[in-house]
């Protein structure tokens, strides 16, 4: 699984960070930063669940083939 996040509709609110703050982090600067493109398995269903909850939806995930 590969993590996307659309810069342009980010709103760096912290949503999916508080959700799996090994993947993403909002920094001091106010911007959103993905930590681990490709995530371990183990996390994979946490960043299914930041990504649904993304209220701006700017958070895709690629699903390996």
């Amino acid at each position: 699984m590969k993590v996307v996040v659309d810069d342009d509709v980010c709103a760096s609110n912290a949503v999916c960070m508080s959700i799996v703050p090994k993947v993403f982090e909002v920094r001091d600067d106010g911007y959103l930063y993905v930590l681990d493109e490709n995530p371990a398995p183990e996390l994979w269903d946490k960043v299914r669940m930041a990504a649904k909850n993304c209220p701006t939806g700017a958070i895709t995930l690629v699903e390996d083939e």
